[in-house]
């Protein structure tokens, strides 16, 4: 199921013994767009402290009730490594936070999560640190900070990010949420992270292989309620591009 990052922050975190906090950021790595951590402000039980928490982790999302099920429990939370959410995360802290739960590397390997398109939570690889021991710093970046960074298109600015649109089987960036006020008011349109051809981290700004008027006549995006497979398909169409689910095989939770 699709999920705006606006929506999900400030749901309440359900672990196995107990609730452990609130969402408050995202962090993504930029090459494969794939949320890696959840920010979690667990000032209720673990004061002066905020966590990661890993999609591995994560179970159902529940709008009803707003909250996200952690197969975690407090006391393995309390006694992971910490970290300085102020400061860019470390590979040598991922390394040491992905052997704590035992969980395999993300970055061992040529797709999302290693060798998956698609995160198994319960597969033959639990447990194992796949190989290629890259020491290069992670790519990660925080929600917050990108949104609000300008969309560049071939022929001209068109707005800025507002949000990002999360898939939460594989916990991809499927869309930028686009507002365009400034350009077309009261239109908001999505830009797949696939039709992005540069980031400019230092100016902000986001450059997407996509002209100006492409983007004006594009299927407008005014609610998550409207994160069907059809309006996927129509967004796709529109562009003349292949949906990102064509030829992906779903794996069970």
């Amino acid at each position: 199921m699709l999920h705006k990052t606006e929506t999900l922050k400030g749901y309440k975190l359900q672990g196995l013994d107990g609730e452990l906090g609130m969402v408050e950021d995202f962090y993504f790595d930029d090459q494969h767009w794939t949320l890696r951590y959840l920010v979690v402000n667990t000032v209720q039980w673990l004061p002066g402290r905020k966590v990661l928490i890993s999609p591995y982790a994560v179970g159902a999302v529940n709008k009803e009730e707003g909250t996200l099920s952690v197969q975690l429990t407090k006391k393995q939370i309390e006694g992971s490594p910490s970290v300085d959410t102020d400061k860019p995360v470390s590979r040598q802290y991922e390394k040491s936070y992905y052997g704590y739960y035992g969980w395999p590397l993300y970055w061992g390997g040529a797709f999302a999560w290693g060798p998956y398109d698609t995160l198994l939570r319960d597969g033959p690889h639990q447990g194992e640190t796949l190989p290629r021991g890259e020491d290069s710093d992670p790519h990660l970046r925080s929600a917050y900070v990108v949104s609000g960074f300008f969309i560049q298109a071939k022929d001209g600015e068109i707005g800025h990010v507002e949000d990002f649109i999360i898939d939460d089987e594989t916990w991809s960036i499927r869309y930028l949420a686009i507002e365009t006020r400034n350009w077309w008011p009261g239109k908001h349109v999505l830009v797949s992270p696939k039709w992005i051809e540069s980031v400019s981290w230092t100016d902000s700004k986001v450059v997407v292989g996509l002209s100006r008027e492409e983007i004006r006549k594009s299927p407008a995006y005014r609610a998550e309620s409207l994160l069907t497979r059809d309006y996927e398909a129509g967004l796709h169409d529109h562009y003349n591009r292949q949906g990102y689910w064509v030829g992906e095989v779903r794996q069970g939770r």
